[in-house]
């Protein structure tokens, strides 16, 4: 399949209040334009998740990080320097994405990525992508496309056509820092 094509066909969806089942650097996400609560409600509702139980988003630069959070603790640029894996950081008081997306303790998990179809998502979108992996709530995360429930894929908007043969690797490392610069690894 073309990566362009693909590209374009997740960013109508998205771009028009969308929810779309992706491939990213780690599992299968299902995702939507994180400053749109009526997308992102979608997404809780599908997955059949509390709402209270956050999701994360994606971005692919320091331009949008900046967009989020206004104060960005200097351990975050090292854990991103050094991270040989894919590594989501959850920092605190993030702004401009949609309050659903929020986190009871004010903090919202995001991930810098390279994989080339998010990466070049994220670039027309100018705008973070959630990412939650593809599964219904309490259920185990699909290691490929084929593991998918049927019921997600038919409640999603598009399905993106590419990667559907990849196995997996495991879901992030998740790391919370604090303003204050404190530590706490939650996944390793």
């Amino acid at each position: 399949m073309d990566l362009n094509q693909e590209i374009q066909n997740a960013y109508e969806i998205i771009k028009n209040g969308g929810i779309i089942l992706y491939p990213t650097d780690t599992v299968w996400g299902i995702g939507c334009d994180a400053t749109n609560p009526e997308a992102v409600a979608k997404i809780y509702k599908l997955k059949k998740r509390a709402e209270t139980q956050s999701m994360i988003v994606l971005m692919n630069g320091e331009k949008m990080m900046y967009n989020v959070f206004k104060d960005i603790p200097e351990v975050a640029w090292q854990i991103i320097d050094f991270a040989e894996k894919p590594t989501t950081l959850v920092l605190d008081n993030p702004r401009n994405v949609a309050p659903n997306l929020i986190a009871t303790d004010k903090t919202l998990g995001m991930r810098l990525i390279k994989e080339p179809f998010c990466f070049k998502l994220l670039e027309r979108m100018k705008k973070p992508l959630v990412s939650t992996s593809a599964n219904i709530s309490g259920q185990p995360t699909p290691k490929s496309f084929k593991e998918i429930s049927p019921e997600i894929i038919k409640g999603v908007d598009y399905v993106v056509n590419l990667q559907r043969d990849k196995i997996a690797g495991k879901p992030s490392t998740i790391i919370k820092l604090t303003n204050d610069s404190q530590v706490k690894v939650i996944r390793k």
